[in-house]
């Protein structure tokens, strides 16, 4: 700073006296807010959302197995067993491995949910690949569907969809 600025700057200072109080902070440069809270929220989402160790109201009547919630009408469940609903997406795992078809579900779901679909098929497969010729995934994809909160009711497909090999998934609608 030159002289002559600093006799400026004095100059103008003149008369101007101190204030003591320690009532006003100065301004802290503070972080964007970071969702935390949802972050860790969607985390525990995934890790329990589809676990091993989950059991599920469900009806198992032989090969045949159904879940639904709580206070869903019987007509609608029925008509969901007739595939009296529009099939407006459909997922096929055939080949997958369990975590392959675990990761594929997570994103399908995801998916459906953003959109408007109301129902959708899951082909599973029957097993005629897997070691000792026994479905895998089928009683993986049940469970990880039951513990899905948009999913209401679930039931295998009709032989013309898939049989045994496929199950209809109803959603909430959003």
């Amino acid at each position: 700073m030159h002289d002559e600025d600093r006799k400026s700057f004095k100059r103008a200072l003149e008369g101007v006296r101190v204030l003591h109080q320690d009532k006003v902070l100065p301004h802290v440069n503070r972080p964007l807010p970071v969702p935390k809270q949802t972050r860790r929220d969607e985390k525990q989402v995934v890790a329990d959302l589809l676990s091993e160790d989950f059991t599920a109201a469900e009806v198992d009547s032989g090969d045949e197995r159904i879940h639904f919630r709580p206070g869903l009408q019987k007509t609608v469940l029925r008509k969901l067993r007739r595939g009296e609903y529009t099939i407006s997406a459909e997922l096929d795992l055939h080949g997958c491995t369990v975590p392959q078809a675990r990761t594929a579900l997570i994103k399908f779901l995801s998916s459906v949910r953003h959109s408007r679909h109301v129902c959708v098929r899951v082909v599973h497969g029957k097993g005629r690949g897997s070691p000792g010729r026994k479905p895998i995934l089928k009683n993986k994809v049940f469970h990880w569907l039951c513990q899905r909160d948009e999913v209401l009711a679930i039931c295998p497909a009709r032989p013309f969809d898939g049989g045994s090999g496929a199950v209809y998934v109803l959603l909430k609608k959003r």
